[in-house]
């Protein structure tokens, strides 16, 4: 029974995708009708029609706004335009979930140890880099050497931490940074906080606040975690 559900729900999942990709019914930014009407369009039920949307928000076609409503995507378009395949685009924005995800749970408090633990010369060099970092995000914020800096920046403050199983998350690091930009979702908005949210994490460990850089890395990480619309997903 439960399989005939799942089936019912990409087939209608399937329907919907077509009336806004290929007919155009509903257009980019556009809002969508309320569970009721869609159901009664499209002759379902509305557990049926709330399961099609999930499918559809974490292949990043809609985006529902808390109170307001389900929004076909603004960045939709260009996916459909330029033939990337939805299930691919999909794959990648639940791997990029988990990877925030993980980085959520081990960042904040390796950060927190670095503040505390870290040489002098390390947290100079950590400044360095950070620096560096910001230099490249205002002059190429989506360049190569922008992602490498990026990498380097919050690696150092991992190894920082001094807590070799902590080190070994490094690849995660790179890895959900490298997807970010591989989905091209809002890179201008991620660029602008990004740099504020720098500022925030050199002060504190500069100031070896070790509390208050845990608060910083946290927010960091949200901020991109929200702004890629992955936060859908974390229900």
């Amino acid at each position: 029974m439960q399989g005939n559900q799942e089936n019912l729900s990409q087939r209608t999942a399937d329907r919907l995708r077509k009336l806004i990709v290929e007919e155009q019914r509903y257009r980019q930014g556009e809002k969508l009708p309320n569970e009721n009407e869609l159901s009664e369009i499209l002759g379902i039920s509305r557990t049926t029609m709330r399961e099609a949307i999930r499918i559809l928000v974490a292949e990043g076609v809609l985006v529902v706004h808390r109170g307001k409503g389900t929004f076909v995507s603004e960045q939709m378009e260009r996916y459909t335009e330029s033939g990337i395949d939805m299930q691919g685009f999909a794959d990648l924005k639940v791997t990029l979930h988990d990877l925030y995800e993980a980085r959520l749970i081990f960042e904040p408090e390796a950060a927190a140890l670095a503040c505390v633990r870290a040489s002098d010369e390390e947290i100079e060099n950590i400044l360095k880099l950070g620096h560096e970092c910001q230099r490249l995000l205002m002059e190429n914020p989506t360049g190569g050497e922008r992602i490498a800096s990026e990498s380097a920046f919050h690696g150092a403050i991992l190894k920082a931490s001094h807590n070799e199983f902590i080190s070994s998350f490094l690849p995660t690091i790179t890895e959900t940074i490298e997807k970010t930009f591989a989905l091209d979702f809002n890179l201008d908005v991620i660029a602008e906080d990004a740099y504020k949210d720098h500022i925030m994490i050199m002060d504190f460990l500069k100031k070896r606040d070790a509390q208050a850089l845990k608060s910083a890395v946290t927010i960091h990480l949200r901020h991109a975690f929200w702004t890629e619309q992955l936060a859908s997903q974390d229900q």
